[in-house]
């Protein structure tokens, strides 16, 4: 089960316009992890007791999703791929600029986003993103790639990190 299949019936209709909406976006300026992450948080704002999605327009939440997943992805970021403006958000929405931001900002705050953030990390971007990596062992702050296997799996059993990096093969 993925998490865009536990959306609720009654917001089943809202999160499809407005995941319709995203799919297009991601389609023509995106790709497809973009895609998933922006659905998985579509479900999770529809599952808000109450949802924020059920006031506002379908667009400008589609333009809040897009804007706050990337803010968390770095979208903005020339040196980024894929990377696009804000504005090229806007403009394809046809929200202004601070309806978008608004939308956006509650988007962050109710799915408690930011920079870096693991849950809400592309997944390709995983292995770069040293806030995955970084755990209190013995109350000192370490990146867990650097330490015994043995350790690395006991932090995987606790669903602490995504993957046994020492397990991993090197690129």
């Amino acid at each position: 089960m993925t998490p865009t299949d536990r959306v609720p019936a009654t917001l089943r209709e809202r999160f499809d316009a407005i995941a319709l909406a995203t799919d297009a976006f991601c389609a023509q300026h995106l790709n497809d992890e973009y895609r998933q992450l922006i659905r998985r948080a579509l479900a999770a704002l529809s599952r808000k007791r109450p949802s924020p999605l059920l006031r506002g327009q379908v667009n400008s939440w589609a333009a809040g999703a897009v804007h706050a997943l990337g803010m968390t992805n770095f979208l903005f970021d020339p040196s980024q791929t894929p990377h696009c403006k804000a504005t090229d958000i806007w403009s394809h929405f046809g929200v202004a600029a601070s309806t978008g931001q608004n939308q956006s900002r509650k988007i962050r705050d109710a799915l408690d986003m930011g920079q870096l953030d693991p849950d809400w990390c592309l997944p390709s971007r995983l292995d770069r993103n040293p806030l995955v990596w970084l755990l209190q062992v013995n109350g000192m702050m370490v990146d867990i790639r650097h330490m015994p296997l043995e350790v690395q799996e006991l932090a995987f059993a606790k669903g602490l990190i995504p993957y046994v990096p020492g397990r991993q093969s090197e690129p």
